[in-house]
C-alpha cells in the first residue's frame, strides 16, 4: 500500500474487536456454564437415585426376612438354627449382601450368612434404632486384609412378638465396593459422602475415603464463585481430576449422604474462547476489508484523476484518427463488395468449366457415338429392307422378326441418347441418395465407344442389388465417366489393355475403384492440380481439368478421392462415397 493507516484508527478498531471479542466470550462462558450446570444436575440426580436404589433394595431385604416365619421362629421358640442360617445364606448369595444375620434383643447373634458370630453393640445403629421399633440405617469402614479398608452399610429391621417391643432384628450388610464395580463409566468425577464429610462412595478411586475439603484432605482446591452465579473449585487432585471443575450438590436423606459432582468447565471455556476467537477472526477479516476498500478507493480516485487527463489526450488523439479510420473503412467496404463480386464470378466460372469438361469429354467421344449409332441405323434400315421383301413373300414371321429387332435396335440408341442428354445438361438436384451400380451402368454406356475402339477389355464386377450412397446423379455419373475415360486413353499404345471397375461396401462408407493396366502415375500427388496433364493441354485431348473437377465434386458430396500407382503396374482411382441411410434428411 502506499499509504499507511494513522494509529489512532489502528488502536480504536483493534479496540472494538477486544470489546466485541470479550462480550462474545462473556455471553458463550455464561451460556455454556449454564448448560454444564444442566447436565451436571441430571448427572447427579440419575447418580443419586441410581445409589439409593440400590440400597433401599437391602433395607426392603431386611424388612421382607424380618417376616419370615423360620427367623420368627428360632427368635421367638429357639427353632432350628442351620435351617435359619441356610435361609439367610441362600438369600445374601442371591442378592448380594456381604452378610445377613438375625440379632436378639441383647446384642446375641443367633444366625449368620457369614463365618462371623461375635455379639453385637445394642447401642450401635442401626440396630439400636431397629430395637426401638424403627428401620437402621448406618454405614462404617472396617479394617482389610489388604487394599483399601471395607466400606459398609447397613439396614437394621425390628421384628416384633404380636403388640410388644421387638424381641430381635434381621442387619443386612452390603459391600459398597460391589456397587463401584458396575458404575457406568462417566467424564464427570462423582462422589457421596457421610454426616462427617468423608467420601464414601465415588466413581473416581482416589477420593474413597478422603476427606477433600478438610486441612487433612490431600486434594487440594479453591473455591471461586464468579459473576455466573455458579460455584466453581480449582482443584489439585491428580490427573484423573478436573484443574478446574464446577461443583454441584445434593443431599440424600433417606441413607444419610450428601451427592456432589465435579464436572470439567474446560470444555465450556474452550467453547466460549473458540466463539470468541471465530468473531475476532470474522471482524479481523471485515476490518482488513474495509481497509482494503477503503485504499482501493482512495487509488482508484487517483487512478480516476490520471484516466480523466489521458481521456482528455486521448480524445484528440481519437478525433484524428476517426478520420482516417473513416476513410480505410470506405475503402473496405469497396473492397468486400469487389470480392463478393469475383466469389460470384468465380463460381460462375466454375459451373461452366464443369460444364466445359463434359462437353470436352463428349466431344471427344464424339467418333464413338456416331459410330454406335450408325451401326444399329445400318441394321435398323437392313431389317427394314428385309422386312418389306418378306411381307411381300407373305412370310409373316420371319417380317415379325425383323420388325422385332428394328425394336430392339431403336431402343438401345434411345438409351444411348438419353445418357448422353443426362451427361450433358448441368444438375441442379440437392445430394440425395443414389444407385452407385445404375450410375456406372449409364456411365459404361457413355464411355462404349471409346472402350471398344480402344479395344479395352472390361472388368466390372457388378453387384447383383442396389447400392445406395449420398450424392448427385449426374455428377456422379461425370466422375466414373471422367475416370474411365482417363483409364482408356492411358493404356493406348499398351500391349495389355484391361480396365477393372469393383465396388466395395463397407457400411458407413461405399468404396469405387478403377484400375487400368497403363503406366502409371508420374506425380500421383498432383494428379488433381488443375490443367495438370501428360496430354498435350490445350489440344484434341483435353484440359487437364477432368480429375480436378471431378476432386471438387466428390468433396462436395462429403466423400474423398485419391489416386496411386498400383503394385503390379498401371494406376488405381478409388472414390470413397458415404453410405445412404435409411431415413436420411438432407
Amino acid at each position: 500500500m502506499r499509504h499507511i493507516l494513522r494509529l489512532p484508527t489502528l488502536f480504536a478498531i483493534i479496540t472494538v474487536i477486544a470489546l466485541l471479542s470479550a462480550g462474545v466470550w462473556s455471553f458463550a462462558y455464561r451460556a455454556a456454564l449454564g448448560q454444564l450446570n444442566e447436565r451436571a444436575e441430571l448427572d447427579l440426580a440419575l447418580a443419586s437415585d441410581r445409589l439409593t436404589g440400590h440400597l433401599l433394595q437391602y433395607r426392603e431385604l431386611a424388612v421382607v426376612l424380618s417376616e419370615h416365619p423360620v427367623l420368627r421362629e428360632l427368635l421367638a421358640e429357639g427353632g432350628d438354627t442351620a435351617r435359619a442360617e441356610a435361609v439367610l445364606l441362600s438369600m445374601a448369595d442371591k442378592t448380594g449382601a456381604r452378610s445377613i444375620e438375625l440379632v436378639g434383643r441383647n446384642g446375641e447373634v443367633l444366625a449368620t450368612s457369614s463365618e462371623d458370630r461375635s455379639d453385637i453393640d445394642t447401642t450401635r445403629n442401626p440396630l439400636a434404632r431397629a430395637l426401638n421399633g424403627a428401620l437402621g440405617t448406618a454405614n462404617r469402614v472396617t479394617p482389610a486384609e489388604s487394599g483399601l479398608p471395607q466400606r459398609l452399610f447397613s439396614f437394621a429391621a425390628p421384628i416384633f412378638d404380636h403388640l410388644g417391643p421387638p424381641v430381635g432384628a434381621v442387619i443386612v450388610e452390603v459391600d459398597i465396593w460391589l456397587f463401584e464395580q458396575n458404575w457406568p463409566t462417566s467424564e464427570v468425577a462423582l462422589y457421596f459422602s457421610d454426616a462427617n464429610g468423608r467420601v464414601f462412595v465415588s466413581n473416581r478411586s482416589e477420593l474413597v475415603l478422603a476427606e477433600p475439603w478438610s486441612d487433612e484432605g490431600f486434594v487440594n482446591y479453591d473455591v471461586v464463585t464468579p459473576w455466573t452465579g455458579q460455584t466453581i473449585w480449582r482443584l489439585d487432585g491428580g490427573p484423573y481430576l478436573p484443574q478446574k471443575a464446577l461443583y454441584l450438590e445434593r443431599d440424600l436423606p433417606i441413607v444419610g449422604l450428601t451427592g456432589a459432582i465435579l464436572a470439567d468447565v474446560s470444555q465450556a471455556t474452550s467453547t466460549a474462547l473458540l466463539q470468541a476467537s471465530v468473531l475476532a477472526a470474522i471482524s479481523l477479516v471485515f476490518a482488513t476489508i474495509f481497509v482494503l476498500a477503503a485504499e482501493r478507493r482512495r487509488a482508484l480516485s487517483e487512478k480516476l484523476e490520471f484516466e480523466a487527463a489521458a481521456n482528455a489526450r486521448l480524445e484528440i488523439r481519437v478525433k484524428e484518427r476517426t478520420q482516417a479510420l473513416s476513410e480505410a473503412n470506405v475503402n473496405l467496404r469497396r473492397e468486400v463488395t469487389e470480392r463478393k463480386e469475383a466469389e460470384a464470378a468465380l463460381r460462375t466460372a466454375q459451373a461452366e468449366l464443369v460444364q466445359a469438361g463434359k462437353l470436352t469429354a463428349l466431344g471427344k467421344m464424339s467418333a464413338g457415338i456416331s459410330h454406335e449409332l450408325n451401326q444399329p441405323l445400318m441394321a435398323i434400315r437392313s431389317f427394314a429392307d428385309n422386312g418389306v421383301l418378306l411381307a411381300d413373300k407373305g412370310d409373316q414371321g420371319a417380317a415379325r422378326d425383323n420388325l422385332t429387332r428394328v425394336s430392339e435396335l431403336a431402343r438401345r440408341m434411345g438409351r444411348i441418347i438419353k445418357n448422353l442428354r443426362a451427361f450433358a445438361r448441368q444438375e441442379s438436384e440437392p445430394i440425395g441418395d443414389v444407385d452407385l451400380v445404375k450410375v456406372v451402368d449409364e456411365a459404361l454406356e457413355v464411355c462404349g465407344a471409346s472402350i471398344t475402339g480402344g479395344d479395352v477389355t472390361l472388368c466390372w464386377d457388378r453387384p447383383q442389388a442396389p447400392v445406395m450412397v449420398r450424392g448427385g446423379e449426374v455428377r456422379l455419373q461425370q466422375v466414373v465417366v471422367n475416370l474411365v475415360s482417363n483409364g482408356v486413353d492411358a493404356m493406348v499404345g499398351c500391349a495389355t489393355r484391361h480396365l477393372k471397375i469393383a465396388l466395395e461396401d463397407l457400411g458407413d462408407t461405399v468404396v469405387l475403384s478403377v484400375c487400368d493396366t497403363g503406366p502409371g502415375l508420374e506425380e500421383p500427388e498432383r494428379v488433381f492440380d488443375p490443367f495438370y496433364s501428360t496430354k498435350q493441354v490445350g489440344g484434341e485431348d483435353g484440359m487437364g481439368l477432368g480429375l480436378s473437377i471431378s476432386y471438387g465434386l466428390v468433396q462436395s458430396f462429403g466423400g474423398a478421392i485419391r489416386g496411386q500407382n498400383h503394385p503390379q503396374g498401371g494406376a488405381i482411382f478409388t472414390v470413397e462415397l458415404n453410405a445412404a441411410r435409411p431415413g436420411e434428411t438432407i
